[in-house]
């Protein structure tokens, strides 16, 4: 059996252990696996960092995330600011094809729009936009029209499950509807459910998936 209290104290380790949140003020209540984050930190990517490291313990069905941003005054930056160097550091890596995303800023929150052929370029803008100074939201409103248009084999997608160590296929059900993928049943944690998400869109010819996986853990949260 496990505890709320117990899942708490494994929450906040996982939290201390990521370099760069062991002096972070992040407070963490749990009840019946839902994890509640709260607290301030200094640094947008602190606080996706502190949302992932909670989601990847085992046993946490959700993350509610009431974090809050407060940078020291000298990294305070304008929305101009901000703008001008998302859209250098977007034109400076060479995964995104930067001229198809459009950016907006309106009080430091960053919201990405516009059309990409792959999910991995679209996750690749937003890691990059989380991590410049003054930022404190990201929005990810890019869309993905695949420019590849063989037919999508629902076996290659059990397959690629099949073989990520860190999923129990056995549970997870693929529909396949034209470009759209469709994931159903159980998975023992958040970190899986993401990951077979993942997967999914790693697909070629994908446009959009639904991750309708729910959650199942064997722990019994008791006081």
């Amino acid at each position: 059996m496990k505890t709320n209290e117990e899942l708490q104290n494994d929450v906040q380790r996982a939290i201390k252990w990521e370099p760069l949140l062991h002096a972070a003020e992040v407070g963490v209540t749990v009840k019946d696996g839902f994890v509640t984050l709260s607290g301030t930190v200094d640094a947008y990517f602190k606080k996706t960092e502190a949302e992932n490291a909670a989601k990847n313990v085992a046993g946490v069905k959700a993350v509610v995330e009431n974090i809050h941003v407060v940078y020291h005054t000298s990294f305070v930056k304008t929305d101009n600011d901000i703008a001008a160097e998302a859209i250098k550091a977007l034109s400076d890596s060479w995964t995104v094809p930067n001229d198809k995303i459009m950016i907006k800023v309106e009080d430091g929150k960053v919201t990405l729009d516009g059309t990409l052929a792959w999910n991995y370029q679209r996750e690749a803008a937003k890691d990059i936009v989380v991590l410049l100074p003054g930022v404190t939201g990201v929005t990810n409103n890019i869309k993905i029209k695949s420019e590849v248009h063989d037919a999508i084999e629902k076996k290659d997608i059990e397959d690629a499950l099949n073989r990520n160590w860190s999923i129990n296929a056995t549970d997870i059900n693929v529909t396949v509807n034209g470009t759209h993928v469709r994931l159903t049943g159980a998975v023992s944690s958040l970190y899986q459910k993401e990951q077979a998400g993942k997967m999914a869109w790693n697909t070629p010819g994908v446009w959009s998936v639904d991750n309708d996986l729910v959650i199942e853990y064997d722990y019994s949260y008791i006081e």
